[in-house]
């Protein structure tokens, strides 16, 4: 680790709010957040909906997808 000091960035004020950056680094995850999104789906079900809603012309025959995994 080195012992670098990152700057804090103050911007100009937006309808009277002061805007701030700063490169501390804070909690940070490398999940993106994924466990969270599982757990929303799981209650409300979007990707369900949205797998619904996308129409599928295509119908593909299930014996040669069951030999495949045999």
């Amino acid at each position: 680790m080195t012992g670098c000091i990152a700057p804090t960035f103050v911007f100009s004020k937006q309808k009277s709010r002061t805007i701030c950056a700063d490169f501390q680094g804070g909690s940070q995850t490398s999940d993106a957040g994924a466990p969270l999104l599982r757990e929303v789906d799981r209650k409300l079900g979007l990707i369900d909906a949205f797998d619904r809603s996308i129409p599928d012309h295509i119908v593909l025959p299930r014996r040669p997808m069951v030999r495949q995994r045999t």
